[in-house]
C-alpha cells in the first residue's frame, strides 16, 4: 500500500522576487476541494508566494482556464486541484485522461503547473490523498508549481527587444503610459 512507502520530498525553493499563483479549482466535492486548496495556501505561504483562487465547474474545464490565464494574466504558476470519483460509465477515464493530457501538454508549453487533480476509486481515498494534515495532494501540487517556477527563473534567457507590443506602440507615439 502506497500509504506506508516513504517517499523523498525535495525542499521548497526560496525565490528573490515575489511569485503569484494562481490556484485553479473544481470544487464539485466542495469538502474535498476545499482541503486541497487549503494544503496548496500553506506550502505558497511557506515561500511567500501570493494566491489567487480561480474556479472552475469541473476538472475538463481546469486545463482551459490555465491555458487563458497563462495568455492574459501575470502568474508565475498553477496549481491544478480537483478531484475525480469513479462512478459506473467510462466518463471517469474520459475525465481523467484529458484534464492530465491538456496539463501536461500546457507544461510542455512552458505553464509551470503542479497537477494535484486526484483520481480515486472511492470518496474515502479522496479525503485521504486531500487532507492537508495528511497526505496534503494539494500542498504537493503547489509544491511542484513551485519548483517548476524556480527552475524556470534558474534558466531565463534576458529578454531581448525584438518585436514589439502594442502597448510599446502607443508609448513610442506619445500615448497613455505603462501601467
Amino acid at each position: 500500500m502506497a500509504a506506508s512507502e516513504q517517499h523523498h520530498t525535495l525542499p521548497l525553493p526560496t525565490f528573490e522576487a515575489p511569485v503569484k499563483l494562481a490556484i485553479v479549482v473544481s470544487p464539485y466535492y466542495g469538502d474535498i476541494a476545499e482541503e486541497l486548496v487549503a494544503g496548496a495556501r500553506a506550502v505558497a505561504e511557506e515561500v511567500g508566494a501570493t494566491v489567487e483562487v480561480i474556479e472552475v465547474p469541473g476538472a475538463l474545464e481546469i486545463p482551459s482556464a490555465i491555458a487563458i490565464c497563462e495568455r492574459q494574466a501575470e502568474f508565475d504558476g498553477y496549481v491544478a486541484l480537483g478531484c475525480v470519483i469513479r462512478g459506473e460509465t467510462t466518463h471517469y477515464e474520459t475525465v481523467c485522461n484529458d484534464s492530465s493530457r491538456a496539463l501536461t501538454l500546457l507544461g510542455l508549453q512552458g505553464a509551470c503547473i503542479g497537477n494535484g487533480i486526484l483520481t480515486v476509486e472511492t470518496r474515502e481515498q479522496a479525503v485521504v490523498r486531500a487532507e492537508a494534515a495528511g497526505q496534503n495532494k494539494g500542498g504537493g501540487a503547489a509544491a511542484a508549481a513551485l519548483h517548476l517556477v524556480a527552475l524556470r527563473r534558474r534558466f531565463a534567457a534576458p529578454r531581448r527587444n525584438i518585436g514589439f507590443r502594442a502597448d510599446e506602440l502607443h508609448l513610442a507615439k506619445g500615448e497613455g503610459t505603462l501601467a
